[in-house]
């Protein structure tokens, strides 16, 4: 069953569990807020990014089309 969880990529309740209890352990109640701030400025830049990249993608095909 275990070497199911692993192929599939399933992470269970238990596994979550341990995950956030080393966090805790390693970084402490106090650094985990810096931390996820961190996290979430880094995600909404990387969306930030996708999108402008998007935008310009298509403002390139719409200038092809034109011509």
């Amino acid at each position: 069953m275990i070497t199911n969880s692993i192929f599939l990529g399933i992470v269970g309740p238990w596994q979550i569990a341990v995950i956030v209890i080393l966090i805790l352990l390693l970084f402490g109640g106090k650094k985990i807020p810096e931390l996820m701030r961190g996290l979430g400025s880094g995600i909404k830049e990387f969306k930030d990014a996708t999108r402008s990249e998007e935008k310009d993608e298509k403002k390139s095909d719409k200038e092809l089309d034109n011509k």
